[in-house]
């Protein structure tokens, strides 16, 4: 029996010794694909971290070309406010010389016009003469009409011009 038995721990020992190597290979082979794990944690931990600062980086660049925008159309609403304040206070002084008879107007009349044969004195400024083709003055009532009809135009043209210069402003 001493032979069998001696063989019998023998066996039993290079069971054990296998069963050891195969939990020290699995633990070996654990630590391993725990590394493999940690780095490519690290790596999607960095890449992330790149995609956050390039992100990041487009949103502030993005943020301060917004702003350069506002403020060439904050600039452009003021130039525009400013032409269309000054084409509201030169209509507002002709109104006012056109109220107090300070300035008269007049319309060319067609020389070439049959109708135009009866006696419309010609008009002339003071202290001038009048070389030009025959006018005849317009009624002040009638002046006043259109020169609101031109204020209307010049406030349209400025609208007008303040779309345009916003649109070309959006599209750079």
């Amino acid at each position: 029996m001493p032979v069998l038995g001696l063989i019998s721990w023998r066996l039993i020992g290079l069971l054990v010794l296998a069963g050891c190597s195969a939990a020290l290979a699995w633990q070996f082979q654990d630590w391993r694909y725990d590394r493999q794990l940690a780095e490519q944690a690290r790596l999607h931990a960095e890449t992330l971290n790149q995609l956050t600062l390039a992100t990041a980086t487009e949103q502030q660049a993005e943020q301060n070309r917004r702003l350069a925008l506002e403020q060439r159309l904050s600039a452009s609403e003021q130039t525009h406010y400013r032409a269309l304040s000054d084409a509201e206070h030169d209509q507002s002084r002709l109104r006012d010389r056109l109220a107090t008879a300070d300035v008269r107007l007049s319309v060319l009349l067609d020389a070439h016009d049959a109708a135009s044969t009866c006696a419309v004195p010609a008009t002339s400024g003071a202290g001038g003469v009048d070389h030009g083709a025959p006018r005849a003055r317009l009624d002040p009532a009638h002046a006043q009409r259109i020169i609101a009809i031109t204020d209307a135009g010049d406030r349209g043209l400025i609208a007008l011009q303040a779309c345009q210069a916003y649109v070309r402003a959006l599209a750079r």
